[in-house]
């Protein structure tokens, strides 16, 4: 087995790195763990040294790509120079330029019958890392009269159902037409959560 770099990371890194490539080029099901490890140029124990299976590659894509989403999140969230209205503005972009990745979607090739599972799970745990930051969001808008709402919890309940709605459209590549429109839509019904002037929202 090959010996370990004093930095694991650097590996993990390598190894995700080369992975993700390589399920986008033939698909995560056509990927052996053979040519992962063929990439980096590596034995195959090294591989297991730090993962047992391509799920867990999987997984830890997933947590790699979140961590990034809401590293950007926090540090807009956290900022005093930008207005809650703004901030779900800006929340709704990053969140749609992490789906459109590398000029295709992200994970899509999870998105079929085999590997839904796996993109249940990415979504679940997205909405569960970004609620809280929309809680915040909306509790602030709250408080500065930007919102006129009455139970924020309810108003973040909704924003995420909406949101998912979206995103499953997004990945079930309806067409450019349906997708414009159900974002009017979407955004239409937001501004009414939130107690705004319709064409307030711009995303």
């Amino acid at each position: 087995m090959a010996r370990p770099p004093q930095d694991p990371q650097i590996r993990i890194n390598e190894i995700l790195n080369a992975a993700e490539i390589l399920f986008y080029e033939r698909g995560y099901h056509q990927t052996m763990i053979s040519d992962i490890v063929k990439k980096i140029g590596v034995a195959q124990g090294t591989f297991y040294y730090y993962f047992t299976s391509k799920e867990e590659i999987i997984e830890a894509l997933i947590n790699r790509h979140l961590s990034m989403f809401i590293s950007e999140i926090d540090t807009m969230v956290c900022s005093d120079h930008i207005d809650s209205l703004h901030k779900i503005e800006l929340m709704g972009i990053i969140m749609l330029n992490t789906i459109r990745y590398k000029q295709g979607l992200f994970l899509e090739f999870l998105y079929n019958d085999q590997y839904l599972h796996l993109m249940d799970k990415l979504f679940r745990q997205a909405k569960e890392l970004l609620a809280p930051y929309l809680l915040i969001i909306i509790e602030e808008g709250k408080r500065n009269n930007i919102f006129n709402i009455s139970h924020p919890k309810s108003v973040l309940n909704a924003i995420l159902a909406l949101t998912q709605c979206l995103v499953e459209s997004i990945y079930e590549k309806e067409s450019d037409e349906i997708i414009a429109d159900q974002m009017s839509m979407v955004k239409i019904l937001i501004e009414n959560a939130l107690g705004i002037q319709r064409g307030t929202l711009h995303i």
